[in-house]
């Protein structure tokens, strides 16, 4: 790749059970062909069961065309992925787990074409667990990030729209895309920063269309209308992709367009 040409960047929603990864392996080869994609980012939090991974799993989910992992707050859900956590360099948990915890939180791709590109996985705290800061170390491993490649995504797994939101703003110009993750439903806010960073606060759901952020309706109904703690299970039938793609010039970092991806 020459200086000044984009690199083009598919960040997939939470695949969430079987639908979802079926939906993934189904839609993906026909986006990286149709869009010309240079890199695939999925979170596979959900991939298993609806809650957290399995090594099986991830190995399958690699072998649709995704070239990093990222997780969330069930990454822990299977205790299989233990396994390989600590070994499989293209599977991310967030990094602002604190000190001594299993895995990695960010790493640095060299693409084919000659380039590179950092992803960094972090959690927020609103409503989630409180972990570390992910603004500060968030800023921490940016910084080191940008003396090896200014193309940097982050995939912030987070409830709260505000947070997600001031994340996007405090990390403008300094990271080519903030990507938010979590809640399941695509929000209609992409945009460029002033300072040249893609941001949108949710890319939304790879898995159920059918379903309450891809539970069983009935189920998710039931436990609304009695209040007791029903066994949740993801839903079958036909599933959605969802997403985002950004354009980043690869001389500088700076996203150039980014553009939300929904099919079913």
């Amino acid at each position: 790749m020459e200086k000044g040409e984009r690199l083009k960047i598919l960040i997939g929603g939470d695949v969430v059970g079987k639908v979802g990864r079926e939906t993934l392996d189904y839609f993906l080869p026909q986006i990286k062909q149709s869009e010309k994609i240079d890199f695939v980012v999925a979170n596979g939090e959900n991939a298993a069961g609806g809650f957290g991974l399995t090594p099986k799993i991830v190995r399958q989910i690699f072998s649709y065309g995704v070239d990093c992992i990222t997780g969330g707050n069930h990454i822990w859900s299977k205790k299989e992925i233990y396994q390989i956590i600590d070994t499989e360099e293209r599977l991310l948990r967030p990094l602002n787990y604190p000190k001594g915890v299993p895995g990695r939180g960010a790493a640095i791709f060299e693409l084919p074409n000659g380039s590179s590109l950092g992803v960094i996985n972090l959690s927020g705290r609103v409503f989630l667990q409180e972990l570390e800061c992910p603004f500060r170390i968030g800023k921490e491993a940016i910084t080191q990030m940008r003396e090896h490649t200014h193309n940097i995504v982050v995939d912030i797994h987070s409830e709260a729209t505000s947070e997600k939101i001031a994340l996007g703003l405090y990390l403008d110009g300094q990271v080519s895309a903030v990507i938010g993750t979590h809640t399941h439903v695509q929000t209609a806010d992409e945009k460029i920063l002033p300072k040249g960073t893609a941001y949108i606060t949710d890319i939304g759901m790879t898995g159920p269309l059918d379903s309450v952020i891809g539970v069983r309706k009935d189920i998710a109904i039931r436990r609304f209308l009695t209040q007791l703690p029903l066994r949740l299970e993801t839903a079958k039938g036909p599933g959605q992709f969802c997403g985002a793609i950004v354009e980043i010039d690869e001389s500088t970092g700076k996203a150039e367009a980014i553009k939300r991806v929904q099919l079913s």
